[in-house]
């Protein structure tokens, strides 16, 4: 509603409520559009209509060409109170000097009946002015002027006045609001307190279609898909109410004709007039969906560093296939897939060099891991459901059986009706070998597969694949060091004379997180001259397939060593030359040649070794000990606690440089002797020292069947080793009793001979040997001679009996029998080679006060024939 002049109903001329009747339709005519309707003429307008934001001023000349009336807005404008400018000449009040000649032509013309409008320059009189400062102040009014009569009929003006400076600014704002709207890349929208459009700019209707006068009055649902519009159009309610801003809000949606989602990002504010009033909600708009889509790309590229990163973390950990192959799925699902498998050829976990059917990837497979992030979900990929652990193929024309043929990745298409909507089929490809297929699926719901996501599941696969092909090669390595590590250990249980032997070896246990390597570990039981047993355990330090082959070597060697009846210290003096070119070119060449010329130790070039020798007498039950860095043996007599041997360590095999101590033990009958290695009683949780003291206490009940105590021992010390290989060689003492021995000192004569055969005979009739008694007196005939004749002092004549019949003559010579072949002609010269004819076996040894010579018997069974002596004499001719 226009503003009714202050003085128009006080005013004295009758006429002055149809001037202001007429201002009111002068300032209607500004915005005709805008008229109120009929039955509302008489409401009153709200704050900031248009009039507020223009501010119109008015006042009307009389007849007299003077102000008889003035209103408030005028008062505002000119900073004249009504008081003073009722009256007043406005062409003499404001007009300058110059320009009031102009000014009478033109108020004559007005009152004359003319309409006129224009722009008026014009000041404050300084005798007017109501307050300090606004003295002289000028400006500029832009004046419409409507002729009007008086009651009376005389002539008279209506005038609008309006200052140029707030039509400027009006101006002003249209143009930046016609910039925003016409010329802003983004879409604009103005959308009223109903939440309808009043207004859209080009951009947004070049999207939409249409012009922008099609889309006034449309609403949010008419845009966007009902879901987002109610939470767009509960965020305009919200901007409305509270005038908080929205900033940055993220809308989903179609453009007309197109099925790709569009994603905007939109800001809202709320819009105020003039005098604060909300008048609806500005709405800025722009596509982000190639942001997004970039950032979709980041995002991926992220996080398929982040997948290759912990792949690299956390497969191959474990030398373990199928916890290398649930390492791979552990790290795919959930981040890269919902549901995934692993396939290896069967023939490849059974050890096969090349699996079988590889050409047309037709060869079984075994499945070995299975990872879902979906409850309830049995399988991953297409087919039949395969359990893990089952063994299975791939039909020939399937997408999987085309992946393995061809070793390139494949999609495999989703089952109708069913969970996974995208599935890739990868070969697991290594050093150019397929080893298996993973297949990972995503379930519906989730982004398919791209090609980025194919080439980051090949990366994935074909370092998953490295890993188990390694495993595979470690399984294959570790499988051929440890049959060739037990093929070189005693077959079933060893036997010894005077001795009840049980033994145990345990491979290292191997886990997921710690496999295990083959080790040095070894043990021996050798059978020597005399009824005597050497007890051997030793440990090459290292693991693998060379510390197995050194192990063989070095065991090969105590064999060897030990068949030349040396004793335990010079065994181990030659061991450990021996040792010492073992890790160098030439082996055991090195050795020998290290040996004659003495140096110190390379420990680079060599294998260090430890090791306990201990020859058994079961005559005397004496044993003699010698040990080169191994663990002590362990002795528990007959109603004693158990006790560990001081036994001088002495340094590794293959150190060198130190000799090796002997200690002698008197064995009671029915002692345990117990040699081991360190992985019984030493493991990275558990110090050697705590291992030793459970070894020692769980020997409690030697008494017990061999068997049964090495059980008891590995059973109680099973929480202290598991990393190392494990030997354990356990003996009872079991003497050989008098009554199984003759023992005859003979002087140096020639009636020894024949009492020699004479006491031969008689121990033999007394141990029911009848059928042993010719061969037994002519052997014994002839070392008992060649003693005599080749020898030094008295002679020692002992037999034997066991398992078998050993017969021993002993003197004080140095010189060791050889047996050569006699001419036809020569007299003598057979005697050894009757010897080795009718004996099980022969030879000598050095003894610290000469030397033995001894022949071997076997005991009539009934089984086994005698050779004849008269038929080993003939054939010696």
């Amino acid at each position: 509603m226009s503003e009714i002049p202050a003085k128009a109903t006080e005013s004295k001329d009758p006429s002055g409520g149809a001037r202001a009747e007429a201002v009111g339709d002068a300032v209607a005519q500004i915005r005709p559009d805008e008229a109120p309707a009929a039955d509302a003429m008489w409401q009153s307008s709200p704050p900031g209509s248009i009039y507020d934001y223009i501010k119109v001023a008015s006042f009307s000349i009389g007849p007299d060409g003077l102000v008889d009336q003035w209103s408030l807005r005028a008062e505002q404008l000119f900073g004249i109170p009504a008081e003073h400018a009722v009256g007043m000449d406005p062409i003499e009040a404001f007009i300058d000097q110059d320009l009031r000649a102009q000014g009478q032509r033109k108020m004559a013309e007005i009152l004359d009946g003319r309409e006129w409008t224009g722009v008026v320059p014009f000041r404050v009189p300084a005798q007017e002015a109501p307050h300090e400062g606004e003295c002289g102040r000028e400006g500029l009014a832009e004046v419409y002027v409507m002729p009007t009569r008086t009651e009376e009929g005389e002539k008279a003006a209506v005038c609008i006045v309006v200052d140029v400076r707030t039509l400027r600014s009006i101006e002003t704002d249209l143009a930046a609001s016609q910039a925003i709207f016409g010329q802003s890349p983004f879409g604009f929208v103005l959308i009223d307190p109903e939440l309808r459009v009043r207004r859209v700019n080009y951009r947004f209707a070049s999207l939409f279609g249409g012009s922008p006068d099609d889309h006034r009055g449309k609403g949010v649902h008419d845009y966007l898909p009902r879901p987002e519009a109610e939470r767009v159009t509960a965020t305009l309610r919200r901007v409305l109410e509270t005038g908080d801003s929205i900033t940055d809000m993220h809308v989903t949606g179609f453009l007309p004709g197109s099925d790709e989602r569009r994603h905007w990002s939109i800001n809202l504010y709320r819009v105020r007039s003039g005098s604060g009033r909300p008048i609806g909600i500005a709405w800025l708009g722009t596509d982000i969906t190639a942001r997004r889509a970039a950032a979709r790309e980041a995002a991926a590229a992220r996080r398929n560093l982040a997948l290759l990163n912990e792949a690299g973390a956390r497969i191959g950990n474990s030398l373990d296939l199928e916890t290398t192959a649930r390492e791979l799925l552990d790290v795919v699902v959930p981040g890269f897939c919902d549901l995934a498998t692993v396939d290896l050829y069967q023939g490849l976990l059974a050890g096969d060099e090349t699996p079988p059917g590889l050409a047309d990837g037709s060869a079984e497979l075994r499945r070995v891991a299975f990872a879902s992030a979906v409850s309830d979900a049995p399988f991953a990929g297409s087919g039949a459901p395969v359990s893990v652990g089952a063994v299975h193929h791939y039909p020939f024309n399937s997408p999987c059986a085309d992946a393995l043929r061809t070793a390139r990745p494949q999609y495999i298409p989703a089952e109708e009706g069913g969970l996974v909507q995208s599935t890739l089929a990868v070969p697991m490809v290594a050093h150019d070998t397929v080893v298996g297929l993973a297949q990972f699926s995503r379930t519906k719901g989730s982004e398919p597969f791209g090609d980025r996501d194919r080439d980051l599941a090949v990366e994935l696969a074909a370092r998953a694949a490295v890993c188990i092909d390694n495993a595979r090669l470690y399984r294959r390595e570790h499988e051929r060091a440890l049959i060739l590590q037990r093929s070189l250990l005693p077959p079933g249980d060893p036997v010894a004379s005077g001795l009840d032997i049980a033994c145990r070896y345990l491979p290292g246990n191997s886990s997921a997180d710690r496999p295990s390597e083959v080790g040095g570990d070894w043990f021996d039981v050798i059978e020597l001259p005399g009824h005597r047993t050497a007890l051997v355990v030793g440990d090459v330090m290292g693991r693998g397939l060379r510390a197995a082959v050194a192990m063989g070597e070095l065991r090969s060697a105590v064999r060897t060593l030990a068949l030349l009846d040396l004793e335990p210290a010079e065994v181990l003096s030659a061991l450990d030359e021996i040792a010492r070119g073992l890790g160098a070119p030439g082996g055991v060449q090195q050795a020998t040649r290290a040996a004659r010329r003495p140096r110190e130790a390379d420990l680079s070039e060599v294998y260090l070794a430890t090791c306990v020798y201990a020859v058994y007498d079961s005559v005397t039950r004496r044993c003699t000990f010698a040990n080169a860095g191994h663990l002590p043996p362990v002795l528990v007599e007959p109603g004693e606690d158990a006790l560990m041997l001081d036994v001088p360590p002495g340094m590794p095999l293959g150190v060198g440089g130190e000799p090796f101590e002997e200690v002698e033990v008197e064995l009671p009958e029915g002692a345990l002797l117990a040699l081991y290695t360190d992985g019984l009683v030493e493991s990275r949780d558990h110090p050697l020292d705590e291992g030793l003291q459970a070894f020692v206490g769980a020997l409690t009940d030697p008494s017990a069947p061999l068997e049964d105590v090495c059980d008891h021992v590995l059973n109680t010390l099973d929480t202290h080793h598991g990393e190392d290989d494990i030997a354990l060689l356990m003996a009872r003492v079991q003497g050989l009793p008098a009554g199984s021995v003759g023992d005859w000192t003979l002087p140096r004569e020639p009636r020894s001979v024949g009492r020699a055969r004479e006491y031969a005979r008689g121990q033999l009739l007394s141990w029911d040997l009848e059928p042993l008694v010719d061969t037994t007196e002519l052997l014994v005939s002839e070392l008992v001679t060649n003693a005599l004749r080749y020898g030094e002092g008295d002679i020692r004549l002992r037999l034997l009996l066991d398992r078998t019949l050993v017969c021993e003559v002993w003197d004080s010579g140095l010189v060791q029998p050889r047996r050569r072949r006699a001419r036809d002609t020569d007299e003598g010269g057979r005697g050894l080679q009757l010897v080795g004819l009718l004996s099980a076996a022969w030879g000598s040894r050095r003894t610290p006060r000469g030397k033995t010579v001894w022949f071997e018997l076997p005991l009539p069974d009934g089984e086994n024939g005698m050779v004849d002596p008269a038929e080993a004499l003939l054939s010696l001719f």
